[in-house]
């Protein structure tokens, strides 16, 4: 059976919000100099918030029925299959290193872009998943 909900991964996220207290208590304790401090305290705040907000995403995207939903860090979206004009894989160079897009586009004229994190596996395993389930392939 085909997979039908994408996430990112549950270690991953745990890794991120452990890192951002342990770099609140280094910042508290260990940091003397008020800049270092700031700047440190913004980036653990920085790593939690994205944390709790890549696990209140969870599923990222998922099918369900004839529906697919996306789901934001605030809210979640439902595409009916009249609802998605096209979905497709970008894939780029960046740094040496090949990194591949899975992009959705509505009629509503909106561009969900997910990469790797948001789905937790290679984007091309979600097209074809996808194109499974009747969803990609359309123009």
């Amino acid at each position: 059976m085909q997979q039908t909900e994408w996430a990112p991964k549950t270690p991953a996220i745990a890794a991120l919000a452990i890192g951002g207290l342990l770099m609140a208590i280094v910042c508290v304790t260990v940091i003397t100099d008020v800049p270092g401090r700031i700047l440190t305290g913004i980036a653990a705040l920085g790593l939690v918030a994205f944390a709790v907000g890549s696990w209140r995403a969870r599923p990222r995207l998922a099918i369900t029925g004839d529906a697919l939903v996306y789901r934001g860090w605030f809210r979640a979206q439902t595409l009916s299959r009249a609802d998605i004009t096209l979905i497709r894989i970008t894939e780029f160079r960046r740094i040496g290193r090949k990194t591949r897009l899975l992009e959705v586009d509505t009629t509503a004229d909106r561009l969900i872009v997910l990469s790797r994190w948001d789905l937790g596996t290679d984007p091309v395993d979600v097209l074809d998943a996808l194109t499974d389930a009747g969803f990609a392939g359309r123009r």
